[in-house]
């Protein structure tokens, strides 16, 4: 056989050989692009859903916002804007209830009788199991017997008088005192009086001041004074005020009063607790927050012990940010180099360059010059032009191969007020 035939036969095998595996080619191709939309729908899916859940953080915060302003002007006497702030807070929220009440307070102190008696009304239809019920059917009560007198002006100054002789009796006779302060936090008062009770409460170390500020802060009063009375024990401290706010967060189901509770493990310098809450708490939001305060406890060996054991990523990198909070470039040089998993890496340098110093900057030049990810390469631009170390840069750019890279550092150089960045742009343009 001739070697012109040879060829023609080794040509005709390869044509039929491309036209036997072309339809499953083209079926592989097509399940490879299937494949890729399907990731490419759940990831928008998953885009929607984590937008959807900050959309209702944000939306919940709003409300937040406008009950703490309420309080705010409560405190202040500006009733009307109470009103209005407390109005918005009502219509949705965590506190709704609790906007309700102070409404009608306000409502109350301007002398308007029968709309304060309306909110009241509201509250009770709208929330049958509150625990503002109590202090509605004190003000209620209130309300009706001054119903006909001409409205009195705000008497804050002689309640205050009258917390400064409740603490000169704390003072002299606890044990007197404390039963008049009961009773007091009991009453209709301001945010800011109650308030300044339950701090001269928490200050006695009589066993009854403790009773009733455990009383108070496992709930049996309203919720603000119940994060008052958790904010307390953690301030003024002590192994008794630790015990029970440890026994209020077991047997709670309220996320807020955990959340406050775990601030409160901060105040009173307990990262024994605060650790146990972020190994063994079920929601991971609260596993979070307590690695936040163990951050700014500065606690660096705890926090890098949950590292080590945690397996969401989310409250690892709540753990990345609460090391930098600490201030432990050690270890986030360390988490920089050799963090597997590429977000949390990146976070790790991210967080390393706003840290800044000249072994932040050595570290973050040798990952760019070992790590071919680029990813992590942008986050190390990224993080050197935090630091405004135009230096290092300048020193990438003149070494990178990829144009693409280099468009990126130029870019970052080229924003810079440094004599450095000034000096290599005029290099490229002589060019």
């Amino acid at each position: 056989m001739s070697r012109t035939m040879t060829i023609l036969t080794l040509a005709a095998l390869l044509l039929s050989l491309l036209l036997a595996t072309a339809p499953a080619l083209a079926q592989a191709g097509n399940d490879q692009q299937r494949e890729e939309e399907r990731r490419e729908r759940e990831r928008e899916a998953q885009e929607r859903a984590e937008e959807g859940k900050e959309r209702d953080r944000e939306r919940l915060e709003r409300f937040d916002e406008a009950y703490d302003r309420g309080r705010e002007e409560l405190d202040e006497g500006r009733y009307e804007r109470a009103i209005q702030s407390f109005d918005k807070a009502s219509r949705g929220g965590r506190r709704t209830d609790g906007a309700l009440y102070w409404k009608a307070y306000a409502q109350n102190k301007l002398g308007q009788r029968s709309e304060a008696l309306a909110t009241l009304a509201e509250l009770r239809s709208g929330h049958a199991n509150s625990r503002w019920l109590k202090d509605a059917q004190a003000l209620e009560v209130e309300i009706k017997q001054s119903s006909g007198q001409p409205v009195r002006p705000e008497s804050q100054s002689d309640e205050e008088l009258k917390l400064m002789a409740i603490n000169s009796l704390m003072n002299a006779d606890p044990e007197q005192a404390v039963p008049i302060l009961e009773k007091f936090l009991e009453g209709n008062h301001s945010p800011k009086l109650k308030a300044k009770a339950l701090f001269v409460l928490a200050q006695s170390g009589s066993p009854r001041a403790r009773e009733v500020m455990g009383k108070l802060a496992r709930g049996e009063g309203n919720p603000d004074l119940q994060m008052t009375a958790v904010k307390y024990l953690g301030l003024f401290g002590g192994k008794e005020s630790g015990q029970t706010l440890a026994e209020v967060y077991a047997g709670t189901s309220n996320p807020d009063v955990k959340r406050s509770i775990l601030k409160s493990y901060m105040l009173a310098g307990d990262k024994e607790r605060l650790l146990a809450a972020a190994q063994k708490e079920p929601s991971a939001e609260l596993r979070e927050e307590a690695v936040r305060q163990l951050g700014v406890m500065g606690a660096t060996t705890e926090l890098w012990q949950l590292y080590t054991a945690e397996s969401s990523v989310e409250v690892r990198k709540r753990i990345i940010r609460s090391l930098f909070i600490a201030g432990d470039a050690e270890r986030m040089s360390e988490l920089a180099r050799s963090e597997k998993d590429p977000a949390l890496r990146r976070e790790a340098i991210h967080r390393l360059g706003l840290m800044g110093g000249p072994k932040s900057s050595e570290t973050l030049v040798a990952i760019y010059q070992q790590d071919k990810d680029r990813g992590v390469r942008e986050e190390v631009i990224k993080s050197l032009f935090l630091q405004g170390d135009a230096k290092s840069l300048v020193a990438l750019a003149r070494q990178e191969s990829d144009p693409e890279l280099k468009a990126v550092i130029v870019k970052r150089l080229s924003i810079m007020n440094s004599k450095e960045a000034t000096q290599y742009l005029m290099e490229i343009l002589n060019q």
